[in-house]
């Protein structure tokens, strides 16, 4: 392909004089080599095009909404057919209940429903009615786990207020005993205790559900009369049809829900167990756009396909052969990845490559050859991905292991200030 950035560079400029910091939050790209794309213009399926019109095959889908393949066609129809009849109204449509129907039909642990916009308010509102339902303070969660970014749990420090976290207690992530002494510590005054499906974070490798920590959470939470709270709002309908740890015979009180059940569409949900009904209808929540029509209609054919079809295990099998792909290039050309978690949400990292100057290098070598991958957060897989897309994907792969392969002889430039900020940000999350 024929690559440029330019419009990306003037609109960069641009930004810098009316955006704090040129961009914000989680898709900025300050932490990324320069060749990575801050705007884009268009999607379709498992494409993406910049802002300069640089076509890609897109491993990140958004950050994750990106379930089922950019603007599939019954979700698309879903909106245009409500867009027809009002979207944001002085109360909310008829769709939200069948919307609500839905998922507690879905869900084992579902009993009942409630909808938001982001992940960090399906779990705001977790701790909130954990808070109610109790009477106690204390929020559990693991060290360096993201869940947000209200001040309670943002991994920046900026602005943010000792006070804020006063009550918040941290644990090793997917650690039971540590989970134990958290719990022994602070008897008798838990709420709530966090816990994500399995470990996702950035910059890390990832694990797998764990039943063992599944199931001493879940008696831990038991014996103090506290809430189990699991955060699928990276990981849910990508791991399975119903809950994460339901095949692991694991039920959470709280489920927070984002991300994909509109496949791109503004809308996140908390899901919750008949003890928690009480609680759920005494706290105040709330937000001017939460009951709009549009987002509930996208998410209620969303939810149709993932009865219905087989995305997932087009997920899994385009992901293995993803993975098997790659294991194979990196061991042909000499190095050495890893390469963790489900295969529908890869995380890949090099080995002995503690300051990422390999994965770097290699990422935006793939970037500029047209596959968006990313060297330090989890990606995703879409269900649009095909096994010609997976082909075309690892050819642009092979010639970026032969391109980094050929600079790492020659001594690859690192971008200290750059590899610097991104490891103490790193060091942060683990704090």
């Amino acid at each position: 392909m024929s690559w440029t950035n330019s419009r990306n560079a003037e609109l960069k400029q641009r930004a810098a004089q009316v955006i704090p910091g040129g961009m914000y939050g989680h898709e900025s790209t300050a932490l990324l080599p320069a060749d990575f794309p801050q705007f884009f213009r268009r999607a379709e399926g498992t494409r993406l095009w910049d802002a300069d019109d640089n076509e890609y095959i897109d491993y990140m889908c958004a950050y994750g909404p990106n379930l089922l393949g950019y603007r599939q066609p019954e979700v698309d129809a879903a909106v245009r057919a409500q867009m027809q009849l009002g979207d944001t109204l002085t109360g909310p449509s008829e769709i939200m209940v069948t919307l609500a129907e839905d998922m507690v039909a879905m869900l084992s642990p579902a009993d009942w429903a409630m909808f938001c916009k982001n992940g960090t308010d399906a779990t705001s509102m977790a701790t909130v009615i954990a808070r109610a339902h109790t009477g106690k303070r204390k929020i559990l969660v693991g060290k360096g786990v993201y869940h947000g970014a209200a001040p309670w749990c943002t991994p920046g420090p900026a602005g943010i207020l000792s006070e804020d976290r006063g009550h918040i207690v941290y644990y090793r992530d997917q650690d039971p005993q540590s989970l134990a002494e958290a719990v022994a510590a602070h008897a008798g005054d838990i709420a709530a205790v966090f816990a994500t499906p399995f470990r996702h974070e950035t910059f890390r490798d990832q694990s797998e559900p764990d039943a063992t920590f599944a199931r001493e959470a879940r008696r831990l939470c038991d014996a103090e009369g506290a809430v189990l709270v699991l955060d699928e709002v990276r990981a849910a309908f990508r791991l399975s049809r119903d809950g994460a740890w339901a095949a692991l015979g694991v039920k959470p009180d709280l489920t927070s829900i984002g991300k994909v059940i509109g496949n791109g569409q503004p809308i996140s949900a908390l899901v919750g167990l008949e003890p928690l009904r009480k609680a759920a209808s005494s706290v105040y929540v709330t937000g001017s756009f939460w009951f709009s029509a549009v987002p509930m209609a996208a998410a209620v054919a969303t939810l149709k396909i993932i009865r219905e079809s087989d995305y997932l295990e087009r997920l899994q099998r385009t992901g293995r052969l993803l993975r098997e792909g790659l294991a194979a290039q990196a061991a042909a050309h000499g190095f050495a990845l890893r390469q963790t978690g489900p295969v529908q949400m890869p995380q890949i990292l090099f080995e002995d490559d503690p300051e990422m100057r390999l994965g770097y290098f290699w990422a935006a070598a793939a970037v500029r050859r047209g596959v968006y991958l990313h060297p330090y957060h989890n990606m995703f897989i879409n269900a649009a991905l095909t096994e010609t897309d997976v082909a075309q994907t690892l050819e642009a792969t092979d010639a970026a292991f032969t391109a980094l392969k050929a600079q790492d002889r020659a001594g690859l430039p690192l971008e200290r200030p750059v590899v610097r900020d991104r490891l103490e940000r790193a060091a942060l999350l683990s704090a």
